[in-house]
């Protein structure tokens, strides 16, 4: 079959022969020939398939490491992984709907959440992070204090560990930082890059040159808290004797409910239900979901990894939640049925009531 010159391929392709001369640099798209006098390009026309992928990957924004990868798969396992790239898409979009309304609103004078005055709440708290009955190390990492609730879980592997240790490290001098309550998102956003910057360094030194980790974490100021969330870990906010799970998983199967191409039910034993879309990777490529709250005397507040909300159903933490016990208990009570349950992965949980002081 008769080779196209660099300029017919790119007609046929709708592609510009500078782009093309550089996925030829990138690996991306190689010529079939080279002519070794004057370096011209020529492309066989089999190759237009490929190319025309490349320019639909290239319009739904996919950066050109990830359609390399992408490109050398089988279909199916293409299909795969496009179908993640969406979900990604997609919640990524959501987060940036949900700042604009919060901004829209908190500008507009609607649904502000500064209060006229200061009303004199605390929390009361306990944390625990707990090793599986399968696995042999601990990824996950917690932290309460008067101001301050967090839990992040390290993905396995090299690096997942150390980067849920730095994202929690990252928030915790905001503990003893006296941060108005008009300045919580923006002192939660400050330190969130920090751990981004930390957890880039991190990868850095890892042999697969990637560390992973989910967050979230609450920042209390008055009555007013502000909640930052990545990930599949969550929170949970028990309130007049109801419970609502208050963060969105950023999760490859949570992207399948919302889209109403899976059930809750469906997704609770769906094999790539850890598969995360959004986490924390150091490289800034996704960003966390920020909210603002205003708690009450009598909240409970349940932050904690998946090692428990995976297997400990909703109204089984319902029951819990709704005891008598102090945080001390709870979280007592809340292990044991993560480990009768089978505890497969760690167990991260932090529980936090709130009081008139």
């Amino acid at each position: 079959m008769e080779l196209l010159t660099i300029g017919a391929f790119a007609r046929a392709a709708r592609l510009s022969p500078k782009a093309l001369r550089l996925y030829d640099e990138l690996g991306l798209l190689r010529p079939a020939a080279v002519d070794g006098e004057s370096g011209y390009r020529f492309y066989d026309p089999a190759q237009l398939e490929r190319a025309r992928l490349i320019v639909w990957l290239r319009r739904l924004g996919m950066p050109l490491a990830r359609i390399r990868q992408v490109c050398d798969l089988e279909p199916e396992a293409a299909a795969e992984q496009i179908a993640g790239y969406r979900a990604q898409i997609v919640a990524e979009a959501a987060a940036r709907e949900q700042l604009a309304t919060f901004l829209v609103d908190y500008l507009s004078g609607r649904g502000s959440a500064v209060e006229d005055r200061e009303t004199m709440i605390g929390i009361r708290y306990a944390a625990r992070s707990e090793l599986g009955l399968v696995r042999t190390s601990n990824e996950d990492a917690v932290y309460a204090g008067t101001r301050l609730l967090a839990v992040a879980d390290g993905v396995r592997g090299p690096g997942g560990d150390l980067a849920s240790a730095a994202a929690i490290d990252a928030l915790k001098p905001l503990e003893t930082r006296a941060v108005p309550a008009g300045d919580l998102l923006g002192a939660l956003t400050d330190a969130v890059g920090q751990a981004g910057r930390a957890i880039q360094d991190i990868a850095e030194s890892t042999p697969s040159g990637e560390a992973v980790t989910t967050l979230t974490a609450m920042l209390w100021s008055g009555s007013q808290l502000a909640l930052v969330h990545i990930g599949d870990t969550r929170a949970y906010l028990l309130r007049d004797g109801e419970i609502f799970q208050i963060t969105h998983d950023h999760t490859h199967v949570q992207s399948l409910v919302d889209a109403g191409n899976l059930s809750p039910e469906e997704a609770a034993s769906h094999p790539q239900r850890s598969l995360l879309v959004r986490a924390l990777t150091g490289t800034g490529g996704s960003q966390p979901d920020l909210s603002l709250h205003t708690a009450a005397a009598g909240d409970r507040y349940l932050l904690c990894s998946d090692g428990l909300s995976a297997v400990v159903p909703e109204e089984s933490l319902h029951g819990v939640l709704s005891g008598e016990g102090d945080p001390e208990q709870v979280l007592d009570e809340l292990v044991r049925l993560a480990y009768a349950a089978g505890a497969p992965d760690n167990i991260a949980c932090v529980v936090a009531d709130v009081v008139t002081l």
